[in-house]
């Protein structure tokens, strides 16, 4: 088994067979420095790598099907058959069996990440429309992973360059978002996005900035009274045990006069207001975190792109830049697991 330290055992599942997750695959693993840096088994089948592989000339991926996890080794890219049968692959079309095979895929690389024989996942993206059924009553992969894992709450949290800005509510209409706005869980996301700063991200203060909910951040309750009777208050609370969380400022003024440059991380109350301005300041590709989880889980900041798929125009920057923040997570988490196991008593610092 790979020692996480110098080349992690990374799970990547396919995604949706008919969006451009393959593709990316493809591209990013043919590149051979990818190799140093961990050992990427593709959670597919190898018959639906083939059938992209054929389209991709000018990225040779070599890969070998894995049977037994005891026998990896470096250097090489693994393909673990999630599925034996012939599958009908169209890319660019949204199909039920594109959707039921990435979702096995998920499935047993969460199963083997459980069983601890892969230490981080990137996932490819999948689409709601042909995923959510009885057996997968999610609108992503967040929810699923949550309960998988059988963790209270995570954390949807967006990185790039140096921006990290997490999410309190993340799929839901905009007419639901105020009445899932609660103390408790706005509490929670900033305990999951603290303790991730520290663990993930090697920030031993973090300091975290919250945006409220409503324009001007509420107008001293002329705008609503989330941020007045709720939010500042359990801020405060938070201050007095020592916490850095700052807050609740108004959205649009915050991103645009830059004051999230003071901070290592911000918490926004809805999907868009975190999204819009993180994919818009970002320059680098950003990718998304699942904070919380025993095992670090990365995505790009993209969807299936069926309007591309199967034209080989697919950029892997994000899914590259999601397999390198996933390394570099595991090794911060490694780093800190070791610097904080054990530590010695006072008593046992004390000259006698």
């Amino acid at each position: 088994m790979s020692n996480i330290s110098s080349k992690p055992v990374i799970g990547i599942t396919c995604g949706d067979l008919n969006g451009i997750g393959i593709e990316l695959i493809i591209k990013t693993f043919s590149d051979q420095r990818m190799l140093d840096q961990c050992i990427p088994v593709i959670y597919a089948s190898s018959r639906t790598i083939n059938f992209y592989r054929k389209q991709l000339n000018e990225y040779p991926l070599n890969f070998q099907i894995l049977r037994d996890f005891q026998r990896l080794q470096s250097k090489h890219v693994y393909v673990y058959n999630c599925w034996e049968e012939e599958v009908n692959i169209t890319p660019g079309q949204l199909t039920e069996a594109g959707g039921q095979f990435a979702i096995r895929a998920l499935k047993t690389a969460v199963d083997h990440a459980r069983k601890g024989w892969i230490q981080g996942l990137v996932t490819a993206p999948i689409h709601k429309a042909n995923t959510h059924s009885a057996d997968f009553p999610y609108a992503g992969h967040t929810g699923f992973l949550r309960d998988a894992f059988e963790v209270p709450d995570v954390l949807m949290l967006m990185i790039a360059d140096d921006l990290k800005i997490g999410v309190v509510t993340e799929h839901i209409p905009i007419s639901e978002v105020a009445a899932a706005i609660k103390e408790e869980i706005i509490a929670s996301k900033i305990e999951l996005l603290r303790k991730s700063l520290i663990r993930d991200f090697a920030i031993e203060m973090p300091r975290i900035a919250v945006l409220g909910l409503n324009p001007h951040a509420g107008d001293d309750g002329h705008i609503g009274t989330e941020e007045k009777t709720m939010i500042a208050p359990l801020i405060q609370s938070l201050r007095q045990q020592g916490r850095m969380v700052f807050g609740p400022y108004s959205a649009d003024a915050f991103f645009a006069r830059a004051q999230y440059r003071h901070f290592h991380a911000v918490l926004a109350m809805y999907h868009d207001q975190g999204l819009i301005p993180f994919k818009s300041l970002t320059q680098e590709p950003g990718v998304n975190f699942t904070a919380g989880l025993p095992i670090v889980r990365t995505s790009p900041d993209h969807g299936t792109a069926f309007d591309i798929a199967g034209k080989n125009q697919a950029d892997p920057s994000s899914f590259r830049q999601a397999v390198f923040a996933c390394i570099d997570m595991l090794r911060n988490r490694v780093a800190y697991d070791e610097s904080t196991r054990n530590p010695l008593k006072k008593s046992e610092l004390q000259p006698e």
